[in-house]
């Protein structure tokens, strides 16, 4: 497998959003300098990341917007559907639970666990929440290898190692702090403060 930069991975989706949106409105093909605009990248940026995995488009004709979307479905390994479990039902956990935009992104919210007492047994989302102290036994069961972590900060870690103890290899945290993980496990953060905090700074 070849060693692809993360900021070339990480613009992946994107280009797969923004091919996804065009489908949507009949349109059949695209050029470098067309999805460029469309996702702020310049069209050398979208030719020279496409390059790392193959040929994609003709000179001249561009890119066949189906085929590009089948590859970058097959690069992502979202051609097929992941399992995932939401681990906290807080405000977060709870929204994720009832989103039904994961599915034809290739994930499906299967399992959502918590500690509190007064939710495990209820239902969210067409979940019944389901006792974390059963997380690790039921995730491995389950064979699940990814988890959305929406805890407080103060119990992300602990978590994060029954996660790691259960088998998951990816780990999409939203609380915010920095975790500690062994290799081979993915860890990606979702904190809304920052990307607030990046826009501030260009505010007069």
């Amino acid at each position: 497998m070849k060693n692809i930069p993360n900021i070339i991975v990480s613009r992946l989706p994107v280009y797969l959003r923004a091919l996804n949106h065009m489908q949507s409105q009949s349109q059949q093909t695209t050029s470098s300098q067309e999805l460029g605009e469309f996702v702020g990248v310049s069209a050398a940026q979208i030719r020279k990341d496409l390059s790392q995995f193959g040929e994609f488009g003709k000179q001249g004709t561009g890119y066949n917007i189906a085929f590009l979307i089948k590859k970058l479905r097959e690069i992502l390994k979202v051609d097929r559907v992941w399992d995932v479990i939401v681990v906290g039902t807080g405000d977060m956990g709870h929204a994720i639970a009832r989103y039904q935009g994961f599915t034809n992104r290739g994930f499906r919210v299967a399992m959502v666990f918590d500690n509190n007492p007064t939710l495990i047994g209820k239902e969210v989302g067409g979940f019944v929440i389901q006792d974390a102290k059963t997380m690790v036994n039921a995730i491995r069961e389950a064979g699940i290898e990814i988890a959305m972590l929406t805890v407080p900060d103060t119990a992300a870690q602990e978590v994060a190692n029954q996660l790691i103890e259960a088998g998951v290899k990816a780990i999409l945290n939203y609380a915010p702090i920095s975790l500690s993980v062994p290799p081979g496990v993915m860890l990606q953060y979702l904190d809304p403060s920052i990307g607030l905090q990046r826009m501030t700074y260009y505010l007069e």
